[in-house]
C-alpha cells in the first residue's frame, strides 16, 4: 500500500468577493496547487470536489465539479462531488485519499470551494441552516449560532469559565489571522473589543462567532512513488482519516457519547500518532467556545481545563501547542466547502515552515498536525466529523 502526500497546496483567499463566480474562486486555489506540486493539468487523473451548498445560492446542483473544472480546462477524468455540510471538502480529501491508497490513482485533486456571498444574505443563512434535519430542527427556528451559545452557557455552569476566558480565543485568533494573507479578517482584537461587539446569541458576540465567506482551497495528493518522481522534497503524509457522523443515541457497552473523541481515537490508533506527539491543530471554531471543548474531546487537555492552558499561552504560536494558527474560522473565514481543505494546506505548510509570519516560533520544528472538520447537526450530535492526522 503506498502512502499518500500532499503534495501541492493552493487557496484563493477567503472573504466577500460578489464580483467573483464560484469558478473564479476554485480556479485560482487550483493553478496555485497544481504549480506547488510541479505538475500540469493533464496529469490529474481523477478529482474530487467538496461543496455544500451551491444548489442553493447559486442554482447549480448535480453536477458542480463537472463544471468548475470545465472552466479551468479539466475534463475526460473521473469528478467526484461531495456534499457533507461544512465537513464536505475534508470528506472529499478522505475519498481521494482512499483512492490512492487502493491504487485506482497516483495524482488525485482535492478542490474544496463555496460562494456565499450572492447578493441575499438570508438566502445563505437559509442554505445553512438546511444543514439538519429540517422535519425535526427546522420548526424550532435555531441556528446553528444558539446552538453553540447554549453549549457555551453549560460549559461555564460546569467549569466556572468566564465571558473574558471565551473573548480569549477570539483575540488568539484575531492575532493570527492577522498574520494570513489569504484570511477575511486581518485586525486583532483586544478582549474589550470582542466583549463590546454585537450581542449574536447571549454570550456569543458578533466577534466570537464566524462569518459567512466565498473562497477556495485545493490540494494535490499523490502517491509516494509519484511525489518522489515529480520531486516532491519535503513531502507530507496523510498518516490517518476518519469520517464519522455523529453518535444520535447511546448504545450501552459500544461508544462514549462524544463523537468527537470516538473520531480521534480511531484517527490516532490509525496513523500510530497519539495527541501527545501533535505539534500544531487546526480545529473547527465555528464560535470561539467551541475550540476549547474541541481540544478537550480530542484527548489534547483533561476536560474543563482548556482555558487555563489557553490563558498560559499554551495555544499561541510560540506555545507548546498552536492552535488555528491560521486565525481558524473566527478570522480566515468560513467559506463552507473549502475550510476542511484550508485546514490542511494550513497544516501542511506549518510542517513545511513554509507559513511564513504565521510559522510556529516554539524552537520546535514542527512533525505531525491534527484537522477537526465538523458539520451539520442532527438531534443533539453534529452530522459529520472529520479528524485527519498528517506528517513528515
Amino acid at each position: 500500500m503506498s502512502r499518500v502526500v500532499v503534495a501541492g497546496t493552493g487557496f484563493h483567499p477567503f472573504g466577500k468577493f460578489p464580483e467573483k463566480s464560484l469558478k473564479q474562486l476554485s480556479s485560482v486555489a487550483i493553478m496555485e496547487a497544481l504549480r506547488e506540486a510541479r505538475i500540469e493539468l493533464r496529469q490529474i487523473e481523477a478529482a474530487f470536489v467538496g461543496n455544500a451548498f451551491a444548489g442553493l445560492t447559486t442554482g447549480q446542483e448535480s453536477v458542480r465539479g463537472q463544471v468548475i473544472l470545465r472552466s479551468v480546462g479539466l475534463d475526460g477524468i473521473p469528478v467526484i462531488n461531495v456534499e457533507n455540510a461544512c465537513a464536505s471538502g475534508s470528506t472529499a480529501l478522505h475519498q481521494a485519499w482512499v483512492s490512492i491508497l487502493a491504487g485506482l490513482y497516483e495524482t488525485v485533486l482535492v478542490l474544496g470551494a463555496e460562494k456565499l456571498f450572492v447578493g441575499n444574505t438570508a438566502r445563505s443563512i437559509r442554505a445553512i441552516s438546511s444543514a439538519t434535519d429540517v422535519e425535526t430542527m427546522g420548526s424550532r427556528g435555531l441556528q446553528f449560532t444558539a446552538l453553540y451559545a447554549m453549549s457555551a452557557k453549560q460549559y461555564m455552569k460546569k467549569y466556572g469559565t468566564t465571558i473574558e476566558d471565551i473573548a480569549l480565543v477570539a483575540v488568539k485568533n484575531s492575532r493570527n489571522g492577522s498574520l494570513n494573507p489569504i484570511a477575511q479578517f486581518r485586525k486583532p482584537l483586544s478582549v474589550e473589543q470582542v466583549l463590546s461587539s454585537r450581542m449574536i446569541s447571549e454570550p456569543l458576540t458578533l466577534y466570537m462567532c464566524s462569518s459567512i465567506a466565498d473562497g477556495a482551497a485545493a490540494v494535490v495528493l499523490m502517491s509516494e512513488r509519484k511525489a518522489r518522481q515529480v520531486g516532491i522534497t519535503t513531502p507530507v503524509y496523510i498518516r490517518g482519516c476518519q469520517v464519522m457522523s455523529g453518535i444520535y443515541q447511546r448504545r450501552d457497552g459500544d461508544y462514549p457519547r462524544n463523537a468527537v473523541t470516538v473520531a480521534a481515537e480511531k484517527t490516532y490508533s490509525q496513523a500510530g500518532i497519539g495527541p501527545k506527539e501533535l505539534d500544531v491543530v487546526e480545529v473547527h471554531d465555528a464560535a470561539a467556545s467551541s475550540e476549547i471543548s474541541h481540544l478537550e474531546s480530542l484527548g489534547l487537555v483533561p476536560p474543563g481545563t482548556g482555558y487555563e492552558h489557553l490563558k498560559r499561552g499554551r495555544f499561541n504560536l510560540d506555545g507548546d501547542l498552536p492552535v488555528n494558527p491560521s486565525g481558524g474560522l473566527l478570522s480566515r473565514g468560513h467559506p463552507v466547502g473549502a475550510t476542511g481543505v484550508a485546514q490542511v494546506c494550513e497544516i501542511v505548510r506549518q510542517l513545511r515552515q513554509e507559513a511564513g509570519e504565521r510559522n510556529i516560533r516554539n524552537g520546535k520544528k514542527p512533525r505531525s498536525g491534527l484537522c477537526l472538520n465538523t458539520g451539520g447537526r442532527v438531534d443533539d450530535d453534529r452530522a459529520a466529523i472529520v479528524t485527519t492526522i498528517l506528517s513528515l
